[in-house]
């Protein structure tokens, strides 16, 4: 019985000490990313990396949830000869919940992956080591520019996947459900709602926030050789899906 409440300790205290260990680094990035000095070039080539290269991905991605969306909803909604909603449902699906969850999970899966082995083979290499010998500070070069890129970047993916989903709705609506195409952007404009857009959007810079700082957590805390790298990008990988899905929850409730 004390054996088992050992452990039990034990790993509540190793939990505490993560959470901590974790809470700190989120805090010293965020206050990096607001004070001098910024690293411009360095955030731009950023965007373009988790932003520009993600395109592909998340289009995809969103114009087949959209096109499955709309089969979904109306085989369901035909049992209720509702078939009519159909365009309000893949509208305010994709915008307020699908697109941004979608496009930071596909962004999760790359960039977070991304982030993590780069970081890491820096961190595993003492290439961090020697920024700090050189008088740069690694949050400053490695950590600021990620995490400003991927707030500021994620919203526009987001913004992309939910026209593209929605067009997936209506390419499946029209060719293959036989809606009438006039009669289904008019409904979509009617129900498009400036709110739940916002709503969206916000929560697209918080999953920016997320799926970078953990990349970066996971990145510059590995250690172990190749081994530990790999570890450190599946962690990255995993957290910042399961806390994407979390956090979505939490400001769904608070949004809606």
């Amino acid at each position: 019985m004390l054996s088992f409440l050992a452990s039990v300790g034990r790993v509540f205290l190793g939990f505490l000490v993560a959470a901590g260990r974790f809470s700190l680094f989120t805090i010293s990035a965020v206050t990096h990313c607001v004070r001098p000095p910024i690293y411009v070039r360095l955030i731009l080539r950023q965007i373009v990396d988790i932003g520009y290269y993600s395109l592909p991905v998340v289009g995809l991605t969103a114009i087949f949830t959209g096109m499955v969306l709309a089969l979904q909803t109306n085989t369901g909604f035909a049992r209720f000869a509702a078939q009519g909603a159909v365009a309000t449902v893949v509208l305010l699906s994709m915008t307020r919940e699908l697109g941004p969850v979608i496009a930071a999970l596909m962004v999760a899966g790359r960039i977070g992956a991304a982030i993590a082995a780069e970081v890491g083979t820096m961190r595993v290499t003492d290439q961090i080591d020697a920024l700090s010998t050189l008088s740069t500070n690694p949050f400053k070069y490695l950590v600021v520019p990620r995490i400003i890129a991927g707030v500021a970047t994620l919203p526009a993916l987001v913004l992309v996947a939910d026209v593209i989903g929605v067009f997936g709705g209506f390419l499946v609506s029209t060719y293959k459900l036989g809606f009438n195409a006039g009669g289904y952007l008019g409904q979509t404009a009617d129900n498009l709602r400036s709110e739940d857009v916002y709503s969206g959007l916000i929560k697209a810079a918080v999953f920016g926030f997320i799926v970078t700082v953990m990349g970066c957590y996971f990145g510059y805390n590995s250690r172990g050789g190749a081994q530990g790298v790999g570890a450190a990008t599946t962690y990255a990988v995993v957290s910042a899906s399961i806390l994407v899905l979390l956090v979505d929850y939490l400001l769904t409730s608070v949004l809606f």
